[in-house]
């Protein structure tokens, strides 16, 4: 099979899959005949699907593709054989599912460091009350007022903008439009439209705050999902024919690799001293906020990463009630039962329920990934490869392991 066709039958197989599962497909920017063709033919049963996806994977090796278009697809297509075989009714444990999407083996995460994120929270928050009750008063404390959501985003965008652009060139027309919703089991998504434009929706039920909106726009926008967007379809799709990455679908390895980097994007492009930095951004607004102590208190409860992750193992690995995982989100994530309920939801959907490991997994691998980089080589050169380069989870994982190893040994030959 040649090259061409075999991506071909990739994108054909990622369209088809979308027909069956409603949200499959996140964005599609490719030939819109093809589309077309496929939305014009019968729907295939789950089963040729994942028939279609290993006769792919074998002729795969056949082909003239360099390694790191092989490997992004080999990784992508088993992603899509799992996904077709559990529609077509195959018993799949839960963390074999997610490790055929997303190239990880995941595990539950370690109480004893969450018990001691909730007190570094406790010395960071004194007074009265129990450690939820004071950490759920600093939050509501921190919230944006909802008539002024839009402006804040806004704010925040503009001024995360200025630094991408000075930092990774976009196109001239790249351009993202905000829109205020509710009733959704996310808190936000960048739906990316093609052309380099997106429109990044906003859940206004979540109550967001000054010191998480920076993070989030970040994630959508800049120097996230929209930036890697607009770059990959630049660079990869119109320069050098990678017509593969004119989909993105869901439930596979480019989701984690992307929301690990978005997740990462205000430490790539702000860095230490975001929280000042965004209180002076929205005290032109005449918003207050304490910048300082807001990063103190978001680096803190960076130690609770996998509690979502553990609620996901309760609710699918070992079948538990959930109420059970509310409970569970409630004491280890200090939130409040509504905000439990919603991840709850989100953990609930058939699309989405394996989803919470590409944010968890991800920040890991990305950020160890980051970290490993090579003497002299800076921190935004390191980032932009995940914008630009077809990366996948495993090459990564193999990269940091390397990257450790040379560490460990150039550490012992220096001792010496």
């Amino acid at each position: 099979m040649e090259a061409d066709e075999l991506v071909r039958g990739y994108l054909v197989l990622g369209l088809r899959l979308g027909r069956l599962v409603s949200g499959f497909v996140d964005s599609f920017t490719g030939d819109p005949a093809l589309s077309r063709a496929v939305d014009n033919e019968p729907r295939l049963a789950p089963k040729a699907l994942a028939d279609h996806a290993r006769q792919l994977n074998r002729e795969l090796t056949h082909t003239d593709l360099a390694d790191q278009r092989k490997q992004f697809l080999q990784a992508h297509l088993t992603a899509l054989e799992c996904t077709a075989r559990k529609l077509a009714g195959e018993r799949i444990t839960f963390i074999d599912e997610v490790e055929q999407y997303f190239q990880v083996r995941i595990r539950p995460g370690d109480e004893d460091a969450y018990a001691q994120a909730h007190r570094n929270l406790d010395a960071l928050l004194p007074g009265a009350g129990s450690l939820p009750e004071r950490l759920n008063a600093f939050r509501t404390a921190d919230e944006v007022p909802a008539r002024r959501l839009q402006g804040a985003v806004q704010a925040v965008s503009s001024a995360l903008r200025d630094r991408v652009r000075a930092r990774y060139a976009l196109p001239e027309q790249e351009i993202v439009e905000y829109q205020i919703v509710t009733n959704k089991p996310w808190s936000g998504f960048n739906y990316y439209l093609g052309g380099y434009r997106s429109r990044v929706a906003i859940n206004a039920d979540l109550g967001h705050r000054m010191s998480n909106l920076p993070h989030l726009v970040a994630h959508e926008s800049y120097p996230g999902h929209h930036t890697e967007h607009c770059r990959k379809d630049a660079g990869l799709v119109a320069r050098r024919g990678h017509a593969e990455q004119s989909i993105f679908l869901i439930n596979t390895p480019q989701c984690l690799m992307a929301e690990g980097m978005a997740d990462l994007g205000l430490h790539a492009v702000v860095g230490p001293g975001w929280g000042v930095w965004t209180e002076e951004i929205f005290r032109d607004l005449g918003l207050r906020m304490d910048g300082e102590l807001s990063e103190k208190v978001e680096s803190a409860t960076s130690g609770l990463l996998t509690v979502r992750q553990d609620a996901a193992l309760l609710l699918h690995d070992r079948g538990a009630d959930p109420d059970d995982v509310v409970a569970h989100l409630r004491r280890w994530l200090l939130v409040p039962e509504p905000r439990a309920r919603q991840m709850v939801r989100f953990l609930a959907d058939p699309l989405w329920r394996a989803y919470t490991t590409t944010y968890v997994e991800g920040v890991r691998l990305v950020r160890a990934w980051l970290d490993v980089r090579a003497p002299g080589e800076s921190l935004d050169s390191r980032y932009l490869r995940l914008l630009d380069e077809p990366l996948v989870p495993k090459s990564l994982e193999n990269q940091v392991r390397d990257g450790l190893s040379w560490l460990a040994r150039n550490t012992s030959e220096n001792s010496i």
